[in-house]
């Protein structure tokens, strides 16, 4: 139990997919203008992230590794994700309208985002079981829309504040903010 707990919060906090990794920045930065799309954006990720972790698992364990193909693995992986976005995209358009216009081309990129092959590929890396991996999952899920959230929370004050020189307002600072909760998240780096 210990084990798990570690993994979840050196995926949460410590290895954060974005902050830590930098993987995912793409969303990151298109997605986090608004607080509530960047909640839409951090849960479909999260689901995206939960079914690939099951679905390359099963798919890893079962005809990968078994017909010693693991050299196929990512191809295999963006497949199973490619499949899996497409599924979310139906869904949330039925769903929730608002939501998928508000997401745009982000929606469909979910597919070549970085952080959900990333945490496929490093489950397998590392040579978790199941329980291992959905620890590792949860927690790089969560770190995603915590920081996803966060960014967008503070790109939402910063959008009022007219004190702020013209040359910084809208990416520019949208970059140094996430720099500087990039070097605040290294300061977790001791707890793991």
């Amino acid at each position: 139990m210990k084990e798990l707990f570690t993994i979840f919060i050196g995926a949460l906090l410590v290895n954060n997919v974005i902050l830590g990794q930098f993987l995912g920045i793409c969303s990151f930065l298109g997605v986090s203008q608004k607080t509530e799309t960047a909640k839409g954006m951090g849960a479909a990720v999260t689901f995206v992230m939960l079914l690939a972790t099951l679905i390359t698992f099963v798919v890893n364990k079962l005809i990968l590794v078994p017909f010693k193909m693991e050299y196929l693995s990512t191809l295999a992986f963006i497949l199973v994700i490619a499949a899996l976005v497409q599924f979310v995209e139906i869904v949330i358009k039925k769903i929730q309208p608002g939501l998928y216009r508000s997401l745009g081309i982000f929606l469909p990129l979910i597919t070549t985002n970085c952080a959900v092959l990333g945490v496929a590929v490093t489950n397998i890396d590392k040579q978790y079981g199941l329980a291992q991996s959905l620890s590792n999952t949860i927690g790089a899920a969560l770190g995603y829309v915590l920081a996803i959230v966060i960014l967008a929370g503070l790109r939402e004050r910063m959008e009022d504040n007219t004190d702020m020189p013209a040359a910084f307002r809208g990416l520019p600072i949208s970059l140094i903010t996430a720099g500087l909760m990039a070097i605040a998240f290294y300061g977790f780096s001791g707890l793991v």
